[in-house]
């Protein structure tokens, strides 16, 4: 009778340490997301300072293909990081931290998906069909296309709204959770209103100073998430 009881007491102390490494295993992963999210901010930020001139013969160099190519990281890291940041403060954030989190993670998506397009398919586009490449360049500088694109300008556009409406949403959620910096989530919000209060004054290639705030908020963000001591339960 003993030993049953020995023996019940070694699996449920096993069981509570096994349940203890789970936990804390999640709780590494999470935290690591922090400095992933980090990492896509300052993507971010760089991609825009290195970015050339949205015309034809910019598409064939190698800057242009370079720039893209990190563009498609960034917005993979940008997936995972935001999972990370939004996992921290699922409870807290409520339906308007998973709206806001849905919508970041399909303008990534979205995003990456052109990017590709633009690092490994817009520079044979511009040798063999460069009235089709302007046209694609077109939707970006947001003149008027001489060839039918299709839903391609009407997805663009779409994933400027879930940049604009996701980055708002996500980061007042973040403001209201309490949980990670304040000033990263507050920061957030300020660099999706402002293109909207300056469109009118700034137009492209200038806007891209618009993404500067947003990616230091990221990594401000990463960063609140990475620095957290997590208490283990």
């Amino acid at each position: 009778m003993n030993t049953n009881r020995e023996t019940s007491k070694v699996k449920g102390s096993r069981s509570v340490h096994a349940k203890r490494r789970a936990a804390i295993t999640v709780q590494q992963l999470i935290r690591s997301s922090g400095l992933v999210a980090m990492a896509s901010g300052m993507l971010f930020i760089v991609i825009q300072t290195i970015h050339p001139a949205d015309i034809l013969s910019s598409v064939t160099t190698g800057r242009w293909a370079i720039v893209h190519c990190l563009g498609v990281a960034m917005c993979f890291l940008g997936l995972i990081g935001i999972a990370g940041i939004y996992a921290r403060q699922v409870e807290e954030t409520g339906w308007l931290g998973l709206a806001g989190y849905l919508l970041l993670s399909l303008f990534y998506v979205l995003t990456m998906a052109f990017q590709f397009v633009e690092a490994f398919i817009s520079p044979v586009l511009a040798t063999h069909a460069p009235k089709l490449e302007e046209s694609i360049l077109g939707i970006v500088i947001g003149t008027v296309s001489e060839v039918n694109l299709g839903a391609i300008a009407k997805v663009f556009m779409l994933t400027g709204i879930m940049y604009l409406l996701g980055g708002l949403l996500f980061g007042i959620a973040v403001i209201r959770a309490g949980i990670l910096s304040r000033w990263g989530g507050g920061l957030l919000v300020f660099s999706t209103v402002l293109p909207l209060l300056l469109s009118s004054l700034v137009h492209h290639p200038y806007d891209r100073l618009f993404a500067v705030p947003m990616g230091i908020s990221l990594v401000w963000m990463g960063y609140s998430l990475w620095r957290e001591r997590l208490e283990i339960g």
